[in-house]
């Protein structure tokens, strides 16, 4: 029997409307799409491994979000789960990512030589340049609802196919709960190491499990390209160096993830992809592409002016602090990324960060020198 099947069927003794979550003072997509009607057409409803609607909503629940920023609210739990509670997720998915509509198509592109320039960021301004993504193996249910076995299962799959990466990307993996004091230390260093999640949000999803067990951290020897294992997703691939070559990066990327992606291949296993979500991970934030592209960049003048954000949000570009979502710029380093996953490509997304990053620097070197930047204002992408 799938596990959850009977805790489901005690909740079904009481009315929907005693089951109902209070979502009154909640700022998330989920709250806003979830109704009582709703809850009541899928409050039955469960994925073939037992996952059910209150294990879909229950971060958003426990979660009521920030008056100004709006959160997800929902996990999935499996690769069912967008398919069984499609009439949430849907309109989720389509509020989060800008009226992207059930009928749509996502489109993949990890063609490196399809990106034109970004080899060529002014390194006096950007410090550092990375790419990541996140990948589900098909067959295993996702962090939130994996059983022990299943996430050990993961971790022994992705040593496997990580240790077969060669050359440039032939590396190391180090398991979190057989970690030496110094190899951690010597990670953190490195702003490689992800430490046992404390976000509310990972804890009440069911991410953080048995922590340490099964989770780890691999990179190649150069580090430069890293995968962490057991997270919030199966596997979170990074391709990361020092200075303004994003070209470069990418490339790293793209023939890291397609390597690794033969790999599972050669061993019985794809990742979790369909046409009309892309990539499919545990949160509906990173469906399609799952893709960061980001720079360290040093805008002090551009961080004061006052159309900064408007900017921003022509090139489909965000800011963030250099030591995380909600932290502040030090210094006048931002961190800036793409603001989409979904409904473009790898390769238009990370073409925009390209493209908007000059412009910045541009616009950059014309505050210092206490020049207009009127004429460099751009149009809505």
């Amino acid at each position: 029997m799938p596990f959850g099947n009977t805790h489901n069927e005690m909740k079904m003794k009481y009315p929907s409307e005693e089951e109902y979550p209070d979502l009154s003072k909640h700022n998330n997509h989920m709250a806003k799409v979830l109704t009582p009607d709703m809850y009541e057409q899928l409050r039955s409803r469960q994925t073939s491994s037992g996952f059910t609607l209150d294990d879909v909503i229950q971060t958003g629940v426990d979660n009521p979000g920030h008056p100004f920023i709006m959160t997800v609210g929902c996990v999935a739990g499996d690769e069912e789960t967008y398919e069984v509670f499609k009439e949430l997720l849907d309109p989720v998915i389509e509020d989060r990512h800008g009226g992207y509509k059930p009928t749509d198509m996502h489109k993949t592109d990890l063609n490196a030589t399809n990106l034109k320039g970004g080899d060529d960021l002014d390194a006096n301004y950007v410090l550092s340049s990375r790419v990541r993504t996140g990948r589900s193996v098909r067959g295993f249910c996702l962090p939130p609802h994996c059983s022990r076995g299943e996430r050990r299962a993961v971790e022994k799959l992705s040593i496997e196919a990580l240790d077969s990466l060669t050359g440039d990307l032939k590396g190391k993996y180090y398991a979190l709960k057989s970690m030496t004091d110094a190899e951690q230390q010597q990670l953190i260093d490195d702003h490689f190491l992800f430490d046992k999640p404390v976000s509310p949000l990972l804890l009440a999803s069911g991410m953080a499990r048995d922590w340490p067990d099964a989770r780890g951290i691999w990179h190649n020897n150069k580090k430069t390209f890293l995968v962490w294992v057991n997270e919030e997703d199966h596997l979170r691939v990074i391709s990361m160096q020092i200075g303004g070559n994003m070209k470069e990066v990418f490339e790293r990327f793209c023939t890291g993830l397609i390597n690794i992606e033969n790999l599972f291949k050669d061993k019985g296993y794809a990742f979790m992809w369909n046409e009309h979500l892309g990539y499919v991970l545990t949160c509906p934030s990173n469906l399609g592409t799952g893709l960061r592209a980001g720079v360290h960049v040093k805008l002090p003048n551009m961080g004061k002016h006052a159309k900064f954000e408007e900017i921003l949000m022509r090139l489909r570009l965000q800011k963030r602090g250099t030591g995380g979502v909600d932290t502040a710029a030090v210094d006048g380093v931002f961190d800036i990324s793409n603001a989409d996953r979904l409904g473009f490509s790898e390769v238009e997304l990370v073409q925009m960060v390209v493209d908007g990053i000059k412009l910045l620097v541009e616009m950059e070197k014309r505050l210092e020198g206490g020049q207009s930047i009127d004429d460099l204002m751009p149009a809505q992408k």
